[in-house]
Order: C-alpha cells, then structure tokens, then sequence
C-alpha cells in the first residue's frame, strides 16, 4: 500500500449480486479496509445508487444494500465514464476505479472509456480480456494514456495467483515455454469423479448430473462442457505472453477448442434438462475414452495448453500418468496450471487451488483493488 495513511480509493460497482456483495462484505467487516475505500456508486441489473451528484444519501458499506432495495433510478452505465471523469476532475488528487462483477459485453465494451477518463478497471469478467483483439488494445491503449490501470487477476483462478504469476515471469524476464492446466472448476469435478487413478465404476452422464444438482455446472451443463470458458481463460494467459500476444484475433474463438457436447445435443433448441436426460445415451462414447485411457496407465483430464514454441494454444481432453500432479494432486472443483519456463525447468512452477467459488473469486478482486491503494 501507499505510504499515504489517508489515501482513499473510490469505488464504483457495478454488479452485486453473488461476488460484488461479497467483495462488498470483505471490505465491510475489515475496520482497515473500510477507511481505505469509499463506496461511491453501486448498481444491480435494474437500479443504482450513487454519491456522484449534489444530493445524495452517504453510502456507507454496511447501508448500501438496504439503498439500493429502496433506490428507483436506473443503472445508466453508458453515462457512469462521463460522471466518474466529472467527479475526478472536481479533485485531480483522487483516485476512482470501476469494479465490473458482471459478464456482460456491453459493460467490458465501456473499459476504454473509464480508462481515457482516468479510472482504473478492475474485474473477474473476462469478456473483455478474451473477445476481439481490437478491444484488447484499445484497453492497453487507452490505459498507456492515461495511467490508470486494468487489473484482472480473478478472471483465470478466482483467487489464485495466476496472472500475476505469469506477469512477474515476463517481466523478470523469464521465457515461457508451455503454460498448461486444470483451469474449469467444473470439468475438473466432472473428470476428478469420472476419472480416477485407482479406476472408478460411475457413468460420465451421472456425474454431470450430480454437478448440476450441487451448482458446479451452469444451468445448462454444456455450457461448460463446450470447452469456451476454458478458451477464454487461455486467451487472457496468452495475450500476457510477449510472443503470442496478437495470436488470437477472434480472442477465444481462435483457440483450437474440443467440446465435450454430443453434437446431437448440440443445438440451441436443447434446455439444460433435456441435455441431462438424454446424455445417457453417449455414456458409452465417454467409457471407451476412460478405459483407453486405464489400457495406458492414464487418467483423462480436460486441460487448457498453450504451446509458445509450437504456436499451440487448445482446450482439450489429454490423457495423463496416474502418477501425474493433475491426476493425483486434485480435489473437488480445485484448479491447477503448471508453468514451464526457462527458469522453471525441468520442474514447472505450479499453483493449485480453490478456483470457483464467491468467496474467492471476492478476494482476487481485493487483491487487485490493493494494489491501486
């Protein structure tokens, strides 16, 4: 932190809901932490509450979700780059930043704007980091004007240091050679139950069934099944990447990506139920994988590779050892990457952990919002 004891940073949420109200929380129970942020602007999907006019009720970060249940006024996040720029230039000393909790495209579309005013970006939504090429430079570019920084360390992880592990790699001048890991908390359930050293008699579709029931999965399980959440994170990891930064024109949709959808499933007419009960009928697809895998010693894991030498990045089922960390070092819905680099060799770096979850994902966002301070 900065060694100015009364320095403040302005926050302006968007987003409340499972993570927003409990980074909100985080801040709120910490007496340290409460004096270091103030709460400035907050909104849900339908209203909002602000300190940014003349009148105005104090937000506070033990009222703000009794305001916002009494508040009418809309979001209007189109107009909040031009007020937050307003309120800053009112005192050129103070500092702001956007916390963006959302998944929306239109919200991570708003990052250059926030940032051309001097407003820090902070995020888990990986949207903007992961789409479009051009909306990646126009975030890098506008952040180079104006100083303000975007931060995004939960959006691959949640909490774990992974981005800002594969920051201080490249900019201590490390060379990254394979970048490679467990990185959906879904499908490392899915295939830590399914897939196991010791061997293991469960049907894949019961499995998914069960992880939709305990919330792993989206409401429609193929949603995670279709392998582009684990693409978007290795897009941001490979934008981060000297070598490999303007790879990915499309952002994840150039990933090379296997989907684990039956392509009879695979039609947007199917709901999430429907999926569930019909996918059954492509157990036997998913044995003959497991057993050939069992044939070779090996286990199944759905891994995220980016490959800087080969120009490889890929989201893919791949057989490991029995023996091997992403076999045997997982638990639950934990996620694992493992860095090999020219200093990490020929044993990788590795982080592992809880990489879903509010709680987390909660505390990544902190994290970052620290580093501003």
């Amino acid at each position: 932190m900065s060694s100015a004891a009364n320095k403040v940073l302005n926050l302006a949420v968007i987003g409340v809901g499972l993570v927003g109200g409990e980074l909100l929380n985080q801040i709120g129970s910490s007496p340290s932490l409460s004096r270091a942020f103030r709460l400035v602007f907050a909104s849900n999907s339908r209203h909002s509450i602000s300190a940014l006019s003349t009148h105005h009720d104090e937000i506070t970060f033990s009222n703000w979700k009794e305001l916002l249940a009494k508040s009418t006024a809309p979001p209007a996040l189109q107009d909040l780059p031009r007020l937050l720029g307003e309120f800053k230039g009112n005192d050129s000393s103070a500092q702001f930043a956007v916390v963006d909790n959302t998944s929306s495209d239109d919200v991570a579309a708003l990052y250059p704007a926030f940032l051309k005013h001097g407003i820090h970006v902070v995020t888990p939504n990986k949207k903007a980091y992961s789409s479009d090429l051009q909306l990646y430079v126009d975030i890098a570019a506008a952040s180079a004007e104006t100083g303000a920084k975007f931060l995004n360390e939960s959006t691959v992880g949640a909490g774990l240091p992974i981005i800002s592990t594969l920051k201080d790699l490249v900019a201590t001048g490390d060379k990254i050679h394979k970048i490679e890991g467990v990185l959906s908390g879904t499908l490392s359930y899915i295939f830590n139950e399914y897939s196991k050293p010791q061997g293991g008699s469960q049907q894949f579709s019961s499995i998914v069934r069960v992880a939709r029931e305990k919330g792993y999965t989206e409401p429609h399980p193929g949603d995670d099944l279709n392998g582009a959440d684990v693409a978007r994170k290795l897009t941001i990891l490979s934008r981060l990447i000297p070598e490999l930064k303007s790879s990915l024109p499309k952002g994840y949709q150039s990933v090379s990506i296997t989907s684990l959808v039956p392509e009879q499933l695979s039609a947007p007419s199917v709901t999430g139920d429907e999926f569930v009960q019909r996918l059954p009928e492509f157990d036997a697809q998913f044995d003959n994988l497991k057993t050939s895998a069992e044939k070779d010693g090996q286990v199944l894991r759905y891994v995220g590779v980016i490959d800087v030498a080969k120009g490889v990045i890929k989201a893919a089922l791949e057989k490991y050892p029995s023996d091997h960390a992403f076999a045997t070092s997982l638990g639950g819905s934990d996620n694992i990457i493992a860095f090999h680099t020219e200093r990490y060799s020929p044993r990788p770096l590795i982080v592992q952990g809880a990489g879903a979850g509010a709680a987390v994902t909660a505390m990544g966002v902190l994290s970052d919002l620290l580093k501003l301070l």
